[in-house]
């Protein structure tokens, strides 16, 4: 059984998100590790990138400090390196396609294996041009996150055939960023992709109070949080950790209740 599923295996899930280098590298390090001791089950690690297409205002900034310490692929993958003597969770880059593909795919893929990089989430590549990734992903043992949107319908199924780790239902229409309100009926989206095969569901975009983790984590069987963590590293800079840690731990609560 893969780390990731291992994760889901313990219970509902807490997936926290952070870009990585906002506000440095150092920091990030601390975080992971403080992550991991509040109860998070799996991490996403932000690799920036100059058109984030999928984040909204919180994340795109997070992006913009981060390029602007000059932090390179090669630094976030230094640092993965470093936390891997010590975390033990499943951790997932999060990333854009022309950041792999500017690496080099199959180098970047096989040092995700490398040190410990679990999975690979791309928001911009559609269903239809994962092949690109999909095969290399399968060589190295480097599993690659689908993601399906309110907007897929009968896709789901198609999509969930191939899924691999968990499926990221994305619970909102638009980019990143908290919302006051969760509408979208996401029991749907997960009963869909249930249907074709019992692979974890969970729940990110616009997640972002304890209450809503709480109700997601209802349907699904783990809730992802980015901005509003983004946020907390955005307001407290290099002493954003303690805030980060206690964020984790109560939103773990509370999809656990």
């Amino acid at each position: 059984m893969s780390r990731i599923k291992k994760a889901f295996a313990k219970g509902k899930s807490f997936i926290p998100f952070i870009t990585c280098g906002d506000p440095d590298l150092e920091t990030t390090e601390q975080m992971v590790s403080a992550m991991e001791w509040a109860g998070a089950d799996l991490i996403e690690l932000g690799i920036p990138f100059s058109d984030p297409t999928a984040e909204g205002p919180v994340i795109q900034e997070a992006n913009i400090r981060a390029l602007k310490n000059k932090i390179t692929t090669d630094d976030i993958f230094r640092m993965v390196q470093s936390l891997r003597k010590t975390v033990k969770i499943p951790l997932a880059f999060m990333t854009y396609a022309n950041v792999v593909f500017s690496y080099g795919a199959e180098r970047f893929i096989s040092t995700c294996r490398d040190i410990g990089i679990d999975g690979l989430i791309l928001p911009d590549i559609p269903y239809e041009e994962r092949q690109d990734f999909e095969g290399l992903c399968r060589q190295y043992g480097v599993e690659l996150i689908s993601m399906v949107a309110p907007t897929s319908h009968e896709r789901i199924k198609t999509i969930a055939g191939d899924a691999e780790g968990f499926v990221y239902c994305v619970s909102s229409l638009g980019v990143t960023g908290p919302r006051a309100q969760i509408t979208t009926d996401v029991d749907k989206m997960v009963r869909l992709v249930k249907q074709v095969k019992e692979i974890p569901c969970a729940i990110g975009f616009g997640i972002s109070t304890s209450e809503q983790a709480r109700q997601m984590a209802q349907y699904a069987d783990g809730v992802i949080v980015g901005s509003a963590i983004v946020k907390i590293c955005a307001q407290y800079g290099r002493d954003c950790v303690p805030y980060v840690e206690q964020y984790v731990r109560e939103m773990k609560e509370a999809v656990s209740r």
